[in-house]
């Protein structure tokens, strides 16, 4: 019985880890990546959900400046929630590595 009652408890963590741990380090694991991405130009969401355009970004102090119609206001790297349009001149590059994709084919 005691073998039984310790398999269960090994298998409930295994479960938890799979079921809550692994998900939550790849949704951080994203969130970092599209904070080193971010741009100059790049129009995010705060944790606040306040929407703005970056201006700067300190890697240094791991700060970022928005621009909140023509109000500049410094926050915190991880206060970014999301991205929400990339700025012009990266989609552009996009679509342009896109043509050329298409077009090799």
């Amino acid at each position: 019985m005691n073998y039984m009652s310790l398999a269960f408890i090994v298998v409930l963590f295994a479960l938890m880890y799979f079921m809550m741990i692994r998900p939550q380090k790849k949704q951080q694991q994203k969130h970092a990546e599209t904070l080193r991405q971010l741009k100059k130009g790049d129009h995010v969401v705060t944790i606040g959900r306040l929407h703005g355009v970056v201006d700067a970004i300190d890697q240094d102090k791991k700060t970022v400046s928005l621009d909140c119609d023509g109000i500049f206001l410094t926050f915190d790297l991880n206060a970014i929630a999301s991205v929400s349009q990339q700025s012009p001149a990266e989609v552009a590059s996009e679509s342009d590595k896109k043509d050329e994709e298409t077009s090799s084919k």
